[in-house]
């Protein structure tokens, strides 16, 4: 059995578990105008961290480099947090693994140096601060300011990367490679960021509408989320206690087109009944789903017709809380995997911001917050560009 002993995030709605919780409680969204990115378009809002980079740094003690690249200092807030969370020593992240979704990595850095590292000599000193871009180099750094840890990798599949981590650290521990590990993602908000949805025309200039019929596309956000999952017999000899389970995950590509998904919602379907089916539950034992619901006219329809297919129209009551923090991207699937616990552990389901009209007759997500205190089976679901869709179950541990 995997479990989860702790964890950490930061957010459009602010730094740490609780203040997260608290936000959600009040039904209030993070999502406002741009501040702290460096971009002319100021016409979007977004899901933006209210921290400038060197106000995180004096948190985390961090200088050169980390002090330049958002995504690390993200990163290394919500990591502290869920290793502090867990309990875990100096020695246990020493057999512990970190994995790291992302997509921009330290494109921020690469932004700022590009033009004058591109013109002048190769050798010049602008050029050296480009090597931050790498994904891996951003996991590499956020682990060095968390802990010293065994292995380290990164998984970038642009939405559900942060899913995958979790994923891939499950089956670490299932094949006893590790007993722990720290999982999850980050992801600043960067002007290739932005400026690469805007050329895909899936930007809404007014807050996001998931799953109204009248919405227009998503919220940018940023932030990073991360958890510790371990055996529950590491967990025990740690004297930890856990939050909850980690009982299913399942990774699909129906690879249907390079962003949008297919309309009967293949990848997406596949990734809920295989999840479904690893846990050992019936559809019905689902009590509510995250959904992917990014607001924009494709993904929502395709999500809908998705759990169409396993439930019919009685479908479970679901929500996408990207009204409250933005489409986080890489680290959208951490970040709601902490919603989903913290739903888990508190006894609610989080309202569905902004919908005002209906879809369908029968897709009408959550819009108040709801009290659930039976709620023992949810679904986290993050769908990536190119069909890389993933869904995670988490249940409550009695």
């Amino acid at each position: 059995m995997i479990v989860v002993t702790g964890a950490g995030i930061i957010s459009a709605l602010g730094a740490g578990v609780d203040t997260t919780l608290h936000a959600l409680l009040e039904g209030r969204s993070g999502i406002g105008a741009i501040n702290h990115l460096p971009t002319e378009h100021k016409e979007f809002p977004v899901g933006e961290v209210a921290m400038s980079n060197e106000e995180m740094a004096a948190l985390l003690g961090a200088h050169y480099p980390e002090n330049g690249l958002r995504t690390v200092l993200l990163g290394a807030i919500a990591a502290k947090e869920a290793t502090a969370n867990a309990g875990l020593s100096a020695e246990d992240l020493r057999g512990a693994a970190f994995i790291s979704g992302t997509t921009v990595g330290g494109m921020d850095k690469t932004e700022k140096y590009f033009k004058s590292a591109f013109d002048s000599d190769s050798k010049a000193e602008d050029s050296r601060e480009l090597k931050y871009n790498d994904c891996g180099y951003s996991t590499e750094l956020i682990a060095d300011l968390t802990g010293n840890f065994r292995m380290i990798t990164t998984t970038s599949t642009a939405c559900s990367s942060a899913a995958n981590a979790i994923i891939l650290g499950a089956n670490m521990i299932k094949s006893g490679i590790v007993d722990i590990a720290v999982v999850g993602g980050s992801e600043a908000l960067t002007k290739f960021h932005l400026n690469g949805f805007n050329t895909l025309m899936i930007l809404d200039k007014e807050r996001c509408r998931p799953f109204d019929r009248d919405r227009t596309g998503i919220n940018l956000g940023e932030g990073a989320a991360y958890l510790v999952l371990e055996s529950e017999r590491s967990a025990k000899a740690r004297g930890a206690t856990p939050i909850a389970i980690l009982s299913g995950y399942a990774n699909t590509c129906d690879a249907f087109h390079q962003t949008a998904s297919s309309d009967n919602g293949e990848g997406a379907y596949l990734a809920m009944r295989k999840a479904i089916d690893m846990a050992r539950l019936s559809p019905a034992d689902i009590g509510y789903v995250n959904a992917h619901g990014t607001g924009t006219p494709n993904n929502d329809a395709c999500e809908v017709a998705a759990m169409e297919r396993i439930w019919g129209y009685d479908m479970p009551r679901f929500s996408s809380t990207k009204g409250f923090t933005g489409h986080a991207t890489s680290a959208a699937g951490a970040i709601e995997a902490v919603i989903c616990l913290l739903a888990l552990r508190h006894g609610f389901i989080p309202p569905n911001l902004g919908w005002k009209t209906p879809m369908t007759e029968h897709a009408i997500p959550v819009t108040k917050i709801e009290n659930c205190k039976n709620l023992r089976h949810v679904i986290d679901n993050s769908f990536g560009f190119g069909g890389n869709d993933s869904s995670l179950i988490f249940s409550r541990y009695e």
